[in-house]
């Protein structure tokens, strides 16, 4: 790894327990502190409280979903600079240009790799 990720915190917003706890024994590992929030309306709450370095959130979920989500996060003077990395069980052209849209960084489509993660932190989080 080029980077040390030591301490960085990271949020995993992901209404799958599966996908939440992959991410963060895998972040853990890599020296991140790991935030996870169930769905938008969690995380929106945590983000103030946590500040992340950065926040992956997932597309499909209830309540509020991650487009939503992260447009909110973006239209927040605070966090609009923070990186947001969409995760999305479908590796569609319109997810990712709505993804831009509403102003994520990257799109990994799940299941994602540890390589994955870890490069989307490594590509958007400037140490």
């Amino acid at each position: 790894m080029s980077q040390n990720l030591e301490g960085l915190k990271v949020m995993v917003i992901d209404d799958s327990k599966t996908i939440r706890r992959t991410a963060e024994t895998l972040l853990q590992k890599a020296g991140c502190e790991v935030i996870t929030a169930t769905d938008g309306f969690d995380a929106l709450a945590k983000i103030a409280d946590t500040n992340p370095d950065i926040i992956f959130v997932d597309i499909m979920m209830p309540r509020l979903d991650g487009y939503q989500t992260c447009a909110l996060i973006k239209n927040n003077s605070n966090f609009k600079s923070t990186p947001v990395i969409m995760l999305s069980s479908k590796d569609g052209l319109f997810d990712k240009a709505k993804g831009r849209i509403v102003g994520s960084d990257q799109y990994l489509t799940k299941p994602f790799s540890k390589d994955e993660l870890l490069g989307a932190i490594e590509q958007h989080v400037k140490k």
